[in-house]
């Protein structure tokens, strides 16, 4: 294992302990409820291993040969997991491992207070060579006022709650949080309950986090709806599939030699109406990320169809394909055939079925992965990372070209981790943004792509001074990563570095979003006029081009999510440290974007006196 995995396996240790140490951890709050949502979850909890008990006495009479093995590791990377039978019965498995959560659990329950405490928990700093210090997030000391108030709702549909809105388009909305409560800018924002929907229609899910809060994220569901849980690997880096909690599968995929994360943040949720729900976002499944912290969140509702359709070997790059190729990546086949032994019954019976059972016509999303590992050739490469990114931008035709007709494109890249940044790597990942291929870049010597100059990027990362001037201060910095060595590195492009503010008010973004414009797009020609010519054209609509568009998802703006190519043009390599999952959409006018953007455009450059945020430096974070 390298020195930075070691050093994040020691910060999540470090974050468990701190966890335990501090009292009444705020693991079940729920935005929705009041004090008395905690006995009630404890009496779910005491059913639900009732239930489990009594499943226990009738799975010992079944033939141990329909059991799977549900505590194992994977082969190799992108393996299916093979089931071999067990010597015990999954339930008593999960019995035995759950006895000790349900202790730990009613010793926290009891301590649980109104006042709320710090929770802390680990995620990655995406650099290369950087190791990350331990999340520390800062919980409100107050759970009245954010968690009893009624939110900025939808404007377009006032009369109906907020869980049982669909929305049959796509929606991208700034999650909710008590720092910033109305937004200053007006616009809507998501809860949590509002992304879940309306809890008796849950019917199976499958979900996606780095840091995880099982207890706390449980309390949304009724206890009898399956659930799978695509999580974080141990330090081996081994696929596995275990049973967590009643009805719940957490499953892993492989990271080769432990290096790297499973960063991504996905929900598939279906629904007893027949309705899938689409959610990609930037917030992990913890309290923090739903009530401090703001995050980004694009959902779509995907209607059953009327009848399935038969497999479509052709279909291999529409969102649908992407998806089922993402499932594939992080052992969800695995944790759907477990599942399906106790839920046979469960709505979707494998991957295949997304694009059979359910209608993806009206999803203009693109989706963009990262998958961890090395992809050799074209054929894997532009499936993934950057190459994917390439792809997609060809695709929904925003290709900057070349020559005189080139057009110019400028990114505003925006994160809550710093990466290593170079020329080479900058000017590899602008290339793929503009809709380029790689392989004039990669025909060229590695010396020659040193002297290449910075590309028109601009780094949107939050200055010392506006962590300070945050409603949470330093205490709130904890899951924002920058470290000094990266800050001062020789050649660093500290000249491309702009100030990250939220337009909803004082508070700290964990967003990762991307903002991209090609301007002077009628460079050496006439713009279209609206004037009529001849009688011919009247009839004629101009239609204007759309202006550039825009990325939501896990990827932090660095190496480690988006990948590195080497190799040759005939022959790439892409290899890549994390799972990551965004969308790519059209941005058709220049209002669109400054709503779209979840930072305050336009961006603010750093001046000779602006340092970024490093949390090792905080005093705060230095005593904690």
């Amino acid at each position: 294992m390298s020195t930075e995995d070691e050093d994040l396996a020691k910060a999540i240790a470090l974050s468990l302990q701190e966890t335990s140490r501090t009292s009444g951890t705020s693991s079940v709050i729920d935005l929705d409820s009041g004090d008395d949502d905690d006995a009630r979850f404890e009496e779910e909890l005491r059913r639900a291993m009732q239930a489990s008990q009594a499943e226990s006495s009738q799975t010992h009479a079944r033939s141990r040969e329909r059991e799977p093995q549900l505590s194992g590791s994977g082969t190799g990377q992108h393996k299916d997991l093979e089931l071999a039978p067990s010597e015990r019965s999954a339930t008593s498995i999960f019995l035995s491992e759950r006895a000790q959560l349900e202790k730990e659990r009613m010793e926290r329950l009891k301590r649980l207070r109104p006042q709320s405490t710090q929770e802390s928990t680990a995620e990655d700093d995406d650099s290369e060579s950087e190791d990350p210090p331990a999340k520390r997030h800062q919980v409100s000391t107050s759970r009245s006022s954010f968690i009893r108030s009624n939110l900025p709702g939808i404007s377009s549909a006032k009369s109906v709650p907020a869980d049982e809105q669909t929305f049959w388009n796509g929606e991208l909305r700034q999650t909710a949080t008590m720092h910033a409560e109305p937004r200053k800018d007006g616009q809507p924002t998501f809860r949590l309950t509002d992304v879940l929907g309306k809890r008796s229609e849950m019917a199976f899910a499958i979900m996606s986090s780095y840091a995880l809060d099982f207890p706390w994220i449980y309390h949304f569901f009724e206890s009898s709806v399956p659930v799978i849980m695509v999580a974080q690997p141990d330090a081996s880096g081994q696929a596995e599939i275990k049973n967590v909690l009643p009805n719940w599968i957490r499953t892993t995929p492989h990271l080769p030699g432990g290096r790297g994360c499973q960063h991504m943040k996905f929900m598939l949720l279906f629904y007893k109406s027949g309705r899938l729900r689409v959610v990609i976002s930037t917030a992990n499944l913890i309290s923090y990320d739903w009530k401090d912290m703001e995050n980004s969140v694009w959902l779509q509702d995907i209607p059953l169809r009327s009848k399935p359709v038969p497999h479509d070997p052709k279909a291999t790059d529409d969102f649908a394909a992407a998806l089922q190729r993402v499932l594939l990546g992080v052992n969800v086949k695995a944790a759907l055939q477990a599942m399906l032994i106790d839920h046979s019954k469960l709505p979707l019976q494998s991957i295949e079925e997304l694009r059979q059972k359910w209608d993806w016509s009206n999803v203009k999303a693109q989706l963009v992965s990262s998958l961890a590992g090395k992809h050799e050739g074209w054929p894997r490469v532009i499936q993934t990372g950057h190459p994917r990114l390439m792809s997609v931008v060809r695709k929904i035709g925003m290709r900057t070209g070349e020559g005189s007709r080139a057009k110019n494109l400028i990114l505003e890249c925006q994160g809550s981790s710093m990466g290593v940044y170079t020329t080479q790597w900058l000017n590899e990942f602008y290339c793929s943004a503009n809709g380029e291929s790689a392989e004039k870049w990669l025909d060229r010597s590695k010396k020659s792509r040193e002297k290449d100059p910075y590309p028109s990027i601009k780094i949107l990362f939050p200055t010392k001074t506006t962590v300070q001037n945050s409603a949470s201060g330093e205490k709130g910095g904890g899951t924002i990563f920058c470290r000094r060595k990266q800050w001062v590195a020789k050649n660093f492009p500290r000249s491309h570095f702009y100030d990250s503010k939220s337009k909803a008010g004082p508070v700290l973004m964990h967003s990762k979003m991307i903002i991209a414009r090609l301007e002077e797009r009628f460079s050496g020609h006439q713009k279209p006029s609206g004037n009529k010519s001849n009688d011919s054209d009247s009839d004629i609509e101009v239609v204007e081009p759309a202006l550039g568009w825009a990325y939501i998802g896990s990827h932090n703006f660095t190496p480690s999510a988006w990948g590195n190519l080497s190799g040759t043009a005939f022959n790439p390599v892409l290899n890549i440290s994390n799972y990551e999952l965004g969308v790519v959409f059209l941005l058709k006018t220049a209002k669109e974007v400054d709503h779209i953007a979840c930072f305050q455009r336009p961006p603010k450059k750093y001046t000779s006196s602006d340092e970024p945020w490093i949390q090792e430096e905080s005093a705060y974070h230095q005593a904690d």
